[in-house]
């Protein structure tokens, strides 16, 4: 008895189309399959779709028995003799590539260093909104095929259709349905009769429905450069000419003109035609980098959380057609598809938002390291607290140091004095998060005309809720470390995994109802900076209250305007804001960090504590740095 396999054979009359001869050389592409299995699978690339299949493009393809469709990546092409049999691939549905040569070569060694699927790495590299070309829609495009045209004076039709088929026989360009009625003056039905008689030939593409708008700011002159910003421009540009990878740190106290030798820097990128990344740790900075970059360059594009898929795809189909000069943006950015990549600087390279806490789980230091080796051009990194790995290879020869040890115009860096809390524990006139010199030297700031920037890096209301009763801690039941009470929504919030409880108004062990709110947060920083300056504006910058797109920008605008007198937040008002009229820094509780369960601690905490502290003394009237803690004598 015949098997269901010979049976099948006996009345197939076509041989499936993969099956041709083994012997033969064919072109052959590795795709990478979005979801399932993670080493690459080959297909056969049919004659068809030769000349538009580029690695970098996403294809689909027959998988398993059934021959299921599904989504994939081209990760290569080449063509060789194969002795299996190969299924076809069935549809390219980009029109242009999504990622480079280069950037292929980028994702794999992010995928094996951070040992993440390379499929999941790809998907993470390319945006959501560029996956899903928003702001296009797809859109039919009509013309007049040449054997049609050679015989137009021939055709017998209706006067309209005939019309219709010489205006678009004459049009130098694709005209779409609509347009080409318009042209006509006639309806869409004559133009239906024309494509159902197959004298016109339609095509498919994705067009973009708007232009965003791109302001350009009055242009601004380079300011003049002191003898140690020359030095380190000097040396930028050295490894600029020379066309070679090198790695160097610029190590700047906060306010020597970092951000005038990268501008300057990338000035001479721009004049050789080619292009630089600039990433920037906090979205906060990204509005003022934004201003300051625009002023100097013809075409600026920012990238970060806050954009639209719109604007997304936006900027990135103009970063890839080579049309921006400078890319601005958090850590993202890095993968931003620049044709021809001249320089990377990444500002306050010591940051950890440089470090994303999803898979791949990449450090955006690491990958524009890596970057900058395989394209050939310079890494600059800067800071005036440098990251331990990077201060050891400078120290190693490894990166070039550059110091710039003075600020600009010879301004003094402000007095910094710690404030013991051990000293006030217990007074009556101490019991809130502001001491009674802080206080006092707000009051006299703010009498002054100055303004005041107080630093807490905890958000919420208060930090810790227990029950005084039984002693039992309202904790997060998957990572184990105590809720924030926010009172604005009256929740229990978990900072590190997000989440959300309602805040218990009795103990969930015990019943009691006397809970303990304890622990300072920014909100109750706030109400308590609004209670005790009642004639004066304040301004909490957090994650809670800069959700909405253009909030960091319209906030600092504010602040910078002299709208608002106090600004208070967490770490993203502590780095590189240039206010010249903040006479005060107030640290509120420069502790909070140092007993984390990092080994990290302490090094973190001198970061930030000495990138706040250089936020004043900017302008001629001078500044000062107050910093309360519990621990004087740390080192």
């Amino acid at each position: 008895m015949a098997s269901s396999r010979d049976q099948q054979r006996l009345f197939d009359t076509d041989a499936p189309a993969w099956e041709v001869d083994a012997a033969a050389e064919r072109c052959v592409a590795e795709v990478v399959l979005f979801q399932g299995p993670t080493e690459p699978f080959s297909y056969e690339v049919p004659a068809k779709l030769r000349e538009r299949l580029t690695p970098g493009c996403r294809v689909k393809v027959p998988l398993g028995r059934g021959n299921r469709l599904v989504d994939a990546w081209c990760v290569q092409i080449e063509t060789k003799a194969i002795s299996r049999v190969l299924k076809p691939i069935c549809e390219v549905v980009d029109e242009k590539r999504l990622l480079s040569p280069a950037m292929l070569q980028l994702t794999r060694w992010l995928a094996d260093r951070y040992l993440c699927p390379w499929a999941q790495v790809l998907q993470a590299v390319i945006p959501a909104g560029v996956r899903g070309a928003a702001g296009t829609r797809l859109t039919t495009f009509l013309s007049v095929p040449t054997e049609v045209a050679a015989r137009l004076t021939t055709l017998k039709l209706p006067p309209k259709q005939l019309a219709a088929l010489k205006h678009l026989a004459h049009s130098p360009v694709e005209l779409t349905p609509q347009a080409l009625a318009d042209a006509a003056g006639c309806t869409l039905a004559p133009i239906v009769a024309l494509r159902r008689k197959s004298l016109v030939r339609s095509s498919s593409r994705r067009v973009r429905q708007t232009e965003l708008e791109n302001e350009v700011p009055p242009r601004a002159e380079n300011l003049q450069l002191n003898e140690r910003q020359r030095q380190a421009l000097d040396a930028i540009l050295a490894s600029l000419r020379a066309s070679r990878y090198r790695q160097l740190l610029l190590h700047g106290v906060t306010g020597s003109g970092k951000t005038e030798v990268y501008m300057q820097a990338i000035q001479e990128v721009v004049s050789y035609g080619r292009q630089a990344i600039v990433l920037v740790p906090e979205i906060s900075l990204t509005p003022q980098t934004k201003s300051r970059f625009r002023a100097r360059f013809d075409s600026v594009a920012v990238l970060h959380s806050h954009l639209s898929d719109v604007e997304r795809h936006w900027h990135w189909e103009r970063i890839a057609a080579g049309e921006i000069q400078v890319v601005v943006g958090a850590r993202s950015a890095v993968f931003a598809p620049t044709p021809h990549l001249g320089l990377i600087v990444i500002d306050e390279e010591h940051e950890t938002s440089f470090k994303q806490d999803s898979a791949p789980r990449y450090h955006a230091r690491e990958v524009a390291r890596y970057r900058a080796e395989t394209e050939q051009v310079p890494l600059v990194l800067g800071s005036a607290t440098p990251a331990l790995e990077s201060w050891h290879a400078a120290l190693t020869g490894e990166a070039e140091l550059i110091e710039l040890p003075d600020r600009v115009m010879n301004l003094p860096m402000p007095a910094v004095q710690t404030i013991d809390l051990r000293l006030s524990a217990g007074r009556r006139l101490d019991r809130g998060a502001i001491s009674r010199q802080l206080y006092l030297a707000m009051r006299d700031t703010l009498n002054d005309g100055g303004q005041v920037i107080l630093l807490l890096n905890r958000r919420g209301f208060s930090t810790h809720i227990q029950c005084p009763s039984c002693g039992h801690a309202v904790r997060c039941p998957r990572c184990e470390i105590d809720l924030t009470y926010h009172k604005q929504d009256v929740t229990a919030i978990c900072h590190h995994c997000d989440f959300t409880q309602p805040a218990p108004n009795h103990c969930e062990k015990c019943n009691f109802a006397g809970i303990r709110y304890t622990g300072i947060g920014t909100q109750r920083l706030e109400a308590e900076v609004r209670a005790r300056f009642a004639g004066h504006t304040c301004l909490r910058m957090d994650t809670d209250t800069m959700k909405k797109p253009g909030s960091h920008e319209a906030a600092l605008d504010k602040f910078r305007d002299g709208e608002i007198d106090i600004l208070l937040g967490t770490q993203m008002i502590a780095k590189g804001l240039d206010f010249p009229n903040v006479m005060l820094v107030g640290v509120v509780n420069a502790d909070m960090a140092l007993h984390l369960p990092d080994f990290r601690a302490a090094e973190r905490t001198f970061q930030l504590v000495t990138q706040v502290a250089g936020r004043t003394g900017r302008g001629a009237r001078g500044g000062r740095v107050l910093v309360q803690t519990f621990e004087p004598d740390n080192p």
